[in-house]
């Protein structure tokens, strides 16, 4: 870094956000976007100005101008236009350590059934949990290398999953801070949103309440036409069926906001092992397990109901358990 005493462009932004408890405020959705931007370019941002913005936007938390003018900015870095019309953009960024990811099976399940769907995530940047590219790996369903190679899965298969690292690399680099400075930052939000594809539909989970509501509105702003997020298992897009399940979605101009019931009385003990080959042997019916039947086919219904497949709760939900019931046991998993 070369000391000088004329003021880094940059420091305007870190200077809205670092003065003090009377003087900060929040970006606007300009600013944001021209921030970000900066910090995507090359050589426009110093490390130690990008590790003081990432905190001082994780202390005061994202708002929703801020987190769409971020995404913005994040899609005209990168250009997936391979003439694949996508249904629906699906994150998955979080991981899991309590439960295995069943909700890979709804998406297969949507797949088989002619939903394209397009999956996006980063894996490793927090010790304990298992990533989605490793659970497909172990289930030879190998990642997309590359925004061409995920077209032609997309094309031949309806589903692919392409790392951050293939779509943003500076996104990823970005996310995987995360043992450096041992907090997240609003990457890890950010990402979510970024529907790469530009999907007609997109469906997102957060593991806290407070930011569903920033992902509805956020998505409002970018005039993303249909949009769920919910409070999903370990922060992962997959509905738990212990317990109650709100889904804050937008369609066009209209926020609305549903509550899915708990599917069991008594909550399940979490899973003894995460081992991924369990997924293979539920779906093949050489095990019985409430809890991961219920998570799929819970899961997908919230994304069949989101995507016009079915016009209510009741209508989805056995929509899903009919694609379960006559899923073809010989898949290859």
């Amino acid at each position: 870094m070369t000391l000088t005493t004329e003021e880094h462009p940059f420091a305007e932004f870190i200077k809205i956000l670092g003065k003090g408890k009377k003087g900060a405020r929040p970006l606007t959705q300009d600013e944001a976007y021209r921030a970000m931007k900066m910090i995507l370019a090359d050589g426009q941002v110093e490390p130690i100005q990008l590790g003081a913005f990432l905190m001082l936007m994780r202390v005061k938390e994202e708002t929703c101008e801020e987190l769409a003018g971020f995404v913005a900015a994040a899609r005209e870095s990168f250009h997936c236009d391979h003439g694949i019309q996508v249904d629906l953009d699906w994150s998955s960024y979080a991981g899991k350590r309590r439960h295995l990811p069943w909700f890979l099976l709804s998406t297969l399940l949507l797949a088989d059934n002619g939903v394209k769907v397009f999956m996006h995530g980063a894996g490793g940047h927090t010790q304990g949990r298992l990533y989605t590219e490793n659970v497909l790996n172990a289930l030879g369903l190998p990642p997309a290398a590359s925004i061409a190679k995920a077209a032609d899965q997309l094309q031949r298969g309806n589903f692919s999953y392409l790392s951050l690292e293939h779509i943003c690399p500076k996104l990823f680099d970005m996310i995987n801070l995360r043992p450096v400075m041992g907090l997240r930052s609003p990457v890890h939000t950010l990402v979510r949103l970024l529907n790469p594809f530009d999907a007609s539909h997109s469906i997102q989970g957060i593991f806290h309440p407070s930011y569903r509501q920033v992902h509805q509105k956020a998505a409002l702003l970018l005039n993303q036409a249909h949009m769920a997020v919910l409070k999903g298992e370990g922060g992962e897009t997959e509905r738990n069926p212990d317990v109650e399940c709100l889904v804050q979605s937008v369609h066009g101009d209209e926020l609305s906001d549903e509550v899915w019931p708990a599917l069991f009385e008594r909550r399940h003990m979490k899973a003894e092992e995460l081992d991924p080959q369990l997924l293979a042997r539920v779906w093949r019916g050489e095990i019985d397990d409430e809890f991961a039947v219920a998570s799929i086919t819970g899961t997908a219904a919230v994304a069949l109901k989101l995507l016009g497949r079915a016009g209510s709760q009741a209508e989805a939900e056995q929509l899903a358990k009919d694609y379960w019931r006559k899923r073809d046991l010989a898949r290859g998993l």
